[in-house]
C-alpha cells in the first residue's frame, strides 16, 4: 500500500469538470493499493498518516498534527501508484490489486478515516 500525502491550505477533485471532492487545510492523499495489501496495513499506514506531525505550530516547527489543526482530507485512488517503468516506455501495473479488490480497500480506507 502507498499513500502520497500533500499538505495543502486547500484542495479540490474535479472529474469533467465537476467537483467531486473538495477540502480546506489538510491533506491530499493519493491511495495505491498492491496486491496482498490488508486491512491490517490499511490500519497502520491510516494511524501513521492521521498521527504524523507536519503542520507548523506557532514557532514555525512542524509539530502539530491533522487533528491538533482541524485538517481534512481528500482521499484519491491512485493504481498508477504501482507504475513499473524500468523497462520501455509502457508501464507496467502487475504489482496493483485487482480493480475490484483495489475499491474495496479504498471504500475501507475512507470509512476507517
Amino acid at each position: 500500500m502507498k499513500f502520497v500525502i500533500q499538505v495543502v491550505s486547500r484542495g479540490e477533485v474535479k472529474v469533467g469538470g465537476q467537483v467531486t471532492g473538495a477540502i480546506g487545510r489538510g491533506y491530499v492523499v493519493l491511495i495505491g493499493v498492491g496486491k496482498g495489501d490488508t486491512k491490517a496495513v490499511a490500519d497502520k499506514m491510516i494511524d501513521k498518516m492521521i498521527g504524523l506531525r507536519i503542520f507548523p505550530d506557532e514557532n514555525g516547527k512542524t509539530n502539530l498534527n491533522l487533528e491538533t489543526v482541524g485538517g481534512a482530507l481528500l482521499l484519491i485512488s491512485q493504481f498508477t501508484l504501482y507504475a513499473d517503468c524500468r523497462h520501455g516506455h509502457r508501464p507496467g501495473f502487475t504489482d496493483a490489486e485487482k480493480p475490484a479488490e483495489a475499491e474495496a480497500m479504498y471504500e475501507c480506507i475512507i470509512e476507517a478515516c
